[in-house]
């Protein structure tokens, strides 16, 4: 029991701190100091985290990462919006 607290504990941390970037980034449309390769190297890690928390039967994982890549694939949608414009 202990051990699952601290996973959504570390979870819900980790899924919020993408908020003030995807806010930012939202509001003002600028991305140009966000690197496209760690986003999409990130995204892709996070995925694998999905999978391996599939994988491992683990809701905790997969919860707290497929919130995270939701927020993390706004972030990459803004970046990839405003190098097309």
């Amino acid at each position: 029991m202990f051990t699952t607290v601290i996973g959504v504990l570390a979870s819900i941390c980790t899924a919020l701190s993408y908020i003030p970037q995807l806010k930012k980034a939202w509001l003002s449309g600028e991305t140009d100091d966000l690197s496209l390769s760690m986003l999409l190297c990130l995204s892709f890690g996070i995925a694998l985290w999905v999978v391996y928390g599939l994988l491992q039967s683990d809701w905790v994982i997969v919860v707290s990462n497929t919130t995270s890549l939701v927020f993390l694939s706004a972030i990459v949608a803004i970046k990839l919006r405003g190098s097309v414009l």
